[in-house]
């Protein structure tokens, strides 16, 4: 038997532990892990010194609560998951946040795991999240299908990257009559960091960069998993980020999106031809505005831009286009489509 119990395993259930045996902490790692209580008063030293603990009381009579690290991991079995209660239960006791922050956490939490339970087809999910002084973060793993290929084999998309470009628009969902496709995309507005991993491809989106969803580095499994970090400080709240989607600032409606064109080409790349920009419209009069992010795009080709700003916005009146982190250049073809679409309405 080991002398040195491994604070990586530990820290997957100390948290808890130290909310429901602050007065026998030593004795309930020794039960747990076979190891003398030399090595579990050890352990907790060296588990106070890293923060995850706070200890308290006497030399004799030590009491144990978590301490400015905390974290929590589960796994559950997705047949008859309710997603709520694994948060009631499991986690949200060990916590403590600020209460905006608790919303949003709990908002991601309870989508992506039943996400997880309706869409994957697998049959199991690992949920960790972990608390630390600046940050909430949130992991969410199942062993299903994998997310992109979901999408591609629900809507006969070709490839997962424009799966991601459908997923970034939001109010996309195969199940329509019990989902409405908000729940993974306002997960992904809640967070300063999102990232999507599904069977060796992945996607990112940084709250503080203008270009949105771009290509992230994959993990090495199958399944999805996702992870979402919130500032503990950040400003940011649910009905503010509910709202920011709505053209009446209410949250109620979700009748407005962003479509990041990076989904679309690599960096540096043209957008040259009619089926991306068909690509682009798909599903976009499900919206009333729809902001057409440039950023990353250097050039574009007269049949992109004419079948978007001229071909679909005189289709569909009652869709506003509106282009962002245009070049010069890419700005005077797109006004000459307007006007185009105007001349001849």
């Amino acid at each position: 038997m080991s002398t040195r119990l491994s604070i990586d395993h530990l820290t997957l259930w100390i948290t808890a532990a130290a909310g429901e045996h602050s007065l026998d902490l030593a004795s309930h790692i020794e039960e747990r892990t076979g190891a003398s209580r030399r090595a579990a008063l050890a352990a907790l030293r060296r588990l106070v010194d890293a923060q995850w603990l706070s200890r308290s009381g006497s030399d004799r009579r030590p009491v144990y609560s978590p301490g400015a690290l905390r974290q929590v991991a589960r796994s559950y079995t997705l047949y008859g998951l309710q997603e709520d209660l694994p948060w009631q239960r499991d986690f949200a006791p060990h916590f403590a946040l600020p209460a905006h922050v608790g919303r949003m956490i709990r908002h991601g939490f309870t989508e992506l795991v039943n996400n997880a339970a309706d869409h994957s087809g697998g049959s199991s999910v690992t949920v960790s999240l972990r608390q630390t002084p600046s940050h909430v973060q949130l992991l969410v793993s199942d062993d299903g299908c994998g997310v992109f290929d979901k999408i591609c084999q629900a809507f006969e998309i070709e490839d997962a990257q424009h799966a991601m470009l459908e997923l970034s628009k939001g109010r996309l969902t195969s199940q329509p009559e019990a989902h409405t496709g908000r729940g993974l995309f306002f997960s992904s507005q809640l967070a300063d960091v999102f990232d999507i991993h599904a069977n060796g491809t992945a996607f990112q989106r940084r709250a503080w960069e203008s270009s949105g969803w771009r290509p992230g580095r994959p993990m090495p499994r199958q399944g999805s998993s996702i992870y979402m970090a919130i500032a503990l400080d950040t400003q940011r709240t649910l009905d503010q980020v509910m709202g920011a989607w709505s053209l009446d600032g209410s949250g109620i409606e979700f009748d407005q999106t962003v479509i990041s064109l990076q989904l679309l080409a690599g960096p540096g790349q043209p957008l040259d031809s009619r089926a991306q920009a068909r690509r682009v419209a798909a599903r976009l009069t499900t919206f009333r505005r729809a902001e057409i992010n440039f950023s990353g795009v250097e050039d574009v080709g007269h049949g992109f831009v004419d079948e978007l700003f001229r071909v679909f916005a005189r289709a569909n009146p009652g869709v506003e286009l509106h282009p962002t982190h245009t070049t010069p250049r890419i700005a005077a073809l797109i006004k000459s489509a307007q006007d185009s679409a105007t001349a001849t309405a």
